[in-house]
């Protein structure tokens, strides 16, 4: 199981897509001391991996110490970050800390592009160079790459430079519209193009030794499937039933773009909220609506229920919008 914590709404950059909204600090992000709590009810729900994101993680002065708490507590502890503060000062810290791998936000090939997507003049810059401080340290890193119509035609092109930046992997996230993503609707993959670009990964998979992972299309195990390719991977959609996130405020989430609370880690204990949440049940018990619950893959896909809560106007449950299956 894997679990997200967004430890902080601050953030040296404005990117246009944000889901969190990111800039200044959140008046009642945890403290230090709530984090370790946190972290230890994690460790006891049963969860094996910690997303450290944000906003930006690095932005926090306690982020090693926390880092440190996770790995004695048996999670594997990983690092979402755009890169940009990733000297190689930090990068021997991070390591030494306990850190298992950081992802790197990368969006084009071409730095201006880049740039552009994350409002930062040098973003492309900071990024590459935070990849090679990790190399340089010994710490493992993958790519992290959001998916639109404007970058579609370079995703398997940046797989090609993860590999020649040394990258451990290739995360491709599909756009949720939500936070500030809702201002960008428009720029977001619909059924074709989703395809189309998920059967171009799963090609590029068979060509390259890194992990190549689709977020937020898990169309994704259906079509490995119909290909009778094997995935290392079980289900497509997590939400709710392997994953979940917790922003800053110790609200949880489904997952980072499903915008449910489902409780709050200072009012209720994590684990007992993972155990016996009414919305956490449903996800993981209740059938699928419409083409999700008769296309006969909603045990390894799922659909992406946050896309569904997003255009049903609310209902997690319901079809998956941009999915060619059952249709």
């Amino acid at each position: 199981m894997i679990i997200s914590w967004n430890t902080t709404q601050e953030c040296n950059i404005r990117c246009v897509h944000c889901y969190r909204d990111a800039g200044s600090k959140h008046a009642e992000e945890l403290d230090t001391a709530e984090g370790k709590k946190l972290i230890e009810q994690i460790a006891k729900a049963g969860f094996k991996i910690l997303i450290l994101s944000g906003g930006e993680p690095l932005m926090r002065a306690d982020i090693y110490e926390l880092i440190r708490h996770a790995k004695e507590q048996g999670l594997r502890p990983v690092l979402g970050t755009n890169g940009i503060l990733i000297t190689p000062e930090v990068a021997v810290k991070l390591k030494e800390a306990g850190l298992a791998r950081a992802g790197i936000s990368l969006d084009s090939v071409d730095a201006e592009r880049h740039d552009e997507f994350r409002k930062w003049p040098g973003a492309w810059q900071g990024a590459v160079d935070g990849m090679a401080a990790c190399r340089a340290a010994g710490l493992p890193f993958q790519i992290h790459t959001t998916a639109m119509n404007w970058n579609e035609p370079e995703i398997t092109e940046l797989t090609d430079f993860a590999v020649s930046a040394g990258a451990a992997g290739h995360h491709i996230f599909f756009l949720v519209p939500v936070g500030r993503g809702k201002d960008i609707e428009d720029t977001s993959l619909h059924t074709e193009q989703y395809e189309s670009l998920l059967g171009r990964i799963l090609d590029k998979q068979q060509q390259v030794e890194i992990e190549l992972k689709p977020t937020c299309a898990p169309q994704f195990m259906r079509i490995a499937k119909e290909r009778g390719m094997k995935m290392r991977f079980t289900k497509g959609c997590l939400a709710g039933t392997a994953y979940c996130v917790i922003i800053p405020n110790g609200d949880v989430h489904p997952c980072p773009y499903l915008p449910m609370k489902v409780g709050n880690v200072r009012q209720t204990p994590f684990d007992e909220m993972w155990a016996k949440s009414e919305i956490f049940q449903d996800l993981r018990h209740q059938p699928l609506k419409g083409a999700c619950g008769r296309c006969g893959y909603d045990d390894i896909c799922g659909g992406c229920r946050a896309r569904a809560y997003y255009y049903s106007d609310g209902d997690y449950l319901a079809e998956e919008p941009w999915c060619a299956c059952g249709r």
